[in-house]
């Protein structure tokens, strides 16, 4: 159970929601590369994943006024960036069913920047992960990047994706062996 004074933001939230463009950016400051880590791997596309963040954080200024103090931001941030990521995969789908896909970044590297994936594998190795994540579909996709690449355990999953704990593992497992087996055939 969480009491007052539980939530080390909660000051900032407090001046976020009154207005304070300042604090609001703190606010979010230690947050933001997370989320572009989140949406880039929801994505695959870098570019369209900056588009989700921004238009987040955006939205989550303008309804700033149902921030809770009490809570802890990370996972309604989460929770928005997801959102809007679902929203985006949900019109790509729709424009690929009407043979509107121009997307050429739909299968680029989901994240440029050198990191412990790259230092794992190789870079083809990485691309072939990659567009297999990709191409799951998104409720698999979700469970398996916040658990698996985002760190989270079962339950926080469960809480940001409205779901059970068995669900999640379900999924997870599920998304795992999917690339098992897609990558056995190789």
């Amino acid at each position: 159970m969480s009491g007052a004074g539980d939530n080390p933001d909660e000051a900032l939230v407090s001046q976020a929601r009154a207005g304070s463009k300042r604090a609001f950016s703190k606010l979010v400051e230690h947050e933001t590369g997370r989320l572009l880590a989140l949406a880039t791997r929801m994505l695959s596309s870098p570019s369209q994943a900056e588009d989700v963040v921004q238009d987040s954080l955006a939205s989550v200024w303008l309804t700033r006024h149902r921030l809770d103090p009490d809570k802890p931001i990370g996972p309604y941030l989460t929770t928005v960036v997801l959102n809007r990521c679902r929203d985006r995969l949900r019109r790509r789908k729709v424009a690929g069913f009407f043979g509107l896909s121009g997307d050429d970044e739909l299968h680029s590297i989901a994240d440029d920047l050198p990191g412990p994936e790259t230092s794992a594998v190789s870079r083809e190795e990485l691309n072939r992960v990659q567009a297999e994540i990709a191409r799951m579909p998104v409720r698999l996709r979700e469970a398996l990047v916040l658990v698996t690449i985002e760190g989270r355990s079962q339950a926080e999953a469960a809480d940001l994706l409205g779901t059970t704990e068995k669900a999640i593992e379900t999924r997870v497992y599920r998304a795992r062996h999917r690339l098992k087996e897609r990558f056995e055939k190789l």
